[in-house]
């Protein structure tokens, strides 16, 4: 066996050997660096896609495709996000974001802004909307940034809300804003009207903290943390797309769970 091993490698001599691996050994880096040029080119020209509402235009598309088949098919209002025994909720709540809480703000004369229509506004104070049938839901909160937590938080659904003060409820989208106007978010209307999602004014059974958007915020299981907005000031009704915080910065238009 070992002769005819010898033989086979006797008819190359050390250079030819050394030629085949040299020749290999460029061809590997050649195509190792036309490999490269391919990803850095390729890349380049995603990152220059024209941009739609914040984010480039095959992200976005993406996007757009994803709320189609999760409004479509996978919503329903009779999905209800899991709770948990009140036991669970967290004593120390996280707070995800205070944009739209940063500015000095008159709690003490608060007021809910109502606009039901152009030229059709009401204002709402907190005791009213304390006068509405209060629910209590623990759940897991879900942020963006990657964390959750069970949590506690009571209010009014805002589905009653919406019956006891004839909200146009036939419309496709909510806004809502705080009053300092920074902060700002666009919900579909069969989200806002999920039996769930709560006009918030407790947590852990007692009123909400400043950080956390007293006087009333909005408590949206169905949502990730972004759409959960803080110190509502206003809400409006349309039946196109409002302005959204994130959104118009490349995220989910609907950052729906």
């Amino acid at each position: 066996m070992k002769k005819i091993f010898n033989k086979i490698f006797s008819k190359f001599d050390n250079s030819t050997i050394e030629n085949t691996i040299r020749r290999k050994t460029v061809l590997s880096f050649l195509f190792f660096f036309m490999m490269i040029c391919f990803v850095i080119i390729g890349w380049n020209h995603f990152l220059n896609q024209t941009k739609v509402d914040g984010a480039i235009k095959p992200l976005r598309a993406t996007l757009e495709n994803n709320e189609k088949i999760l409004r479509g098919v996978a919503y329903s209002n009779k999905n209800l996000a899991p709770t948990y025994p009140i036991e669970k909720a967290a004593k120390r709540v996280r707070v995800n974001g205070n944009y739209g809480l940063q500015n000095a703000t008159d709690t003490t004369n608060w007021k809910l802004k109502i606009i039901r229509k152009p030229g059709d506004t009401l204002i709402v104070t907190l005791d009213e909307i304390k006068a509405l049938p209060k629910t209590v839901i623990t759940f897991d909160f879900k942020c963006i940034e990657g964390w959750n937590q069970i949590s506690n938080w009571g209010g009014v659904p805002f589905s009653v809300f919406a019956k006891k003060y004839g909200l146009p409820m036939d419309s496709e989208y909510a806004s809502l804003e705080t009053p300092d106007k920074v902060y700002y978010v666009g919900i579909d209307m069969p989200s806002m009207l999920h039996p769930q999602t709560l006009l918030c004014y407790e947590m852990n059974g007692k009123t909400l903290p400043l950080n956390q958007g007293y006087p009333l915020r909005l408590i949206i299981p169905v949502k990730y943390g972004v759409k959960n907005i803080k110190r509502i000031g206003t809400i409006s009704f349309s039946n196109s797309r409002p302005p959204d915080y994130w959104a118009e910065r490349g995220y989910d238009y609907y950052s729906g769970l």
